[in-house]
């Protein structure tokens, strides 16, 4: 017989497994070069559901092609976003921040602002190499939330574009439908299904022992010899699962617009109110789960010629 073999049980690339700290996770701006001429790189929305729509496929070279297929889809609903202050960098370090005066009150309850700010025309531009906005979501527009959503966004082209861009929206309603385009990937950064404590079993994939096991069946049967006496952290542990920070590549936008009623009665969601798109594929968390959407940090090409033409 062939040796049996037993590879480790839970990629250690995903570590500690721990609850998230924040449900919009940070993100790394100055690795996702995009060749898109928008602007803004990332937005904020929130998952509603999701459906499955009639498409037709228009790929080159598909099995498929010209023929009517079935996909399931991921709607994400995203409100406006406004600026809610505008940070200046230097040598990759904040170096000022300029709040915007159009702040509303809603947000001044849940945030601690300055009272006293500079105006954005004051800032020399000569003394900073980088800006960032720290924008917020609109969530009293939508039917889940009254308490906005903030994360810091990145920007891109030139520096005097991103400043151009952040002085001519300071106070301003941010729509996802002028920054991205139905057919682009997007990678989508949120935080998973929280599942509690669990055991190793679940979390990790441990096969389940023979039913006349001692001390227990759904259980590793060793966790480390006795020379050395310790156990490792590699021993699989029941612990938490779920409620992870977890990223999707290179998801698809099959369409994007305005709701108008298109999309209600949703399962734990209700109705679309805003803007919204459609992604193709699943999408992390469950309904009403805040997520950041950010251009594509590595596009494949295999998810790049994919082309569907929407069916009404």
């Amino acid at each position: 017989m062939p040796t049996r073999k037993s590879p480790r049980k839970g990629s250690l690339q995903f570590w500690p497994r721990k609850r998230a700290e924040k449900f919009l996770p940070s993100v790394n701006w100055s690795a996702i070069k995009s060749d898109s001429k928008k602007i803004l790189k990332g937005f904020i929305g929130y998952k509603a559901g999701m459906t499955s729509i009639t498409v037709k496929d228009i790929t080159p070279n598909s099995l498929t092609k010209d023929k009517k297929i079935v996909q399931p889809v991921t709607i994400i609903e995203c409100p406006p976003m406004k600026i809610l202050s505008v940070r200046f960098y230097k040598n990759g370090k904040v170096a000022t921040e300029v709040l915007s005066e159009s702040t509303e009150k809603e947000l001044r309850k849940k945030v601690k602002l300055p009272k006293k700010t500079k105006k954005i025309e004051d800032v020399k531009k000569d003394d900073f190499d980088d800006i960032k906005i720290i924008a917020y979501s609109e969530a009293k527009k939508t039917e889940i939330k009254k308490t906005p959503d903030i994360s810091e966004i990145g920007l891109s082209g030139s520096y005097d574009e991103k400043f151009n861009f952040a002085k001519e929206n300071v106070g301003k309603e941010i729509s996802i439908l002028g920054n991205f385009d139905k057919g682009e990937l997007v990678d989508i950064r949120g935080i998973t299904k929280g599942k509690g404590f669990q055991g190793p079993v679940k979390r990790f994939g441990l096969n389940l022992k023979v039913h006349k096991t001692e001390k227990g069946v759904r259980r590793p049967g060793s966790i480390g010899p006795w020379n050395p006496s310790r156990t490792t952290f590699r021993a699989p542990m029941a612990g938490q699962i779920g409620l992870f920070t977890r990223v999707v590549y290179n998801s698809k936008i099959i369409d994007a617009g305005k709701s108008e009623g298109k999309f209600s009665n949703l399962k734990n969601y209700g109705k679309v109110n805003t803007d919204y798109i459609l992604v193709r594929g699943s999408v992390q968390g469950p309904a009403k789960r805040q997520l950041l959407l950010t251009r594509a940090l590595r596009e494949t090409k295999k998810q790049k010629k994919k082309e569907y033409e929407l069916l009404n």
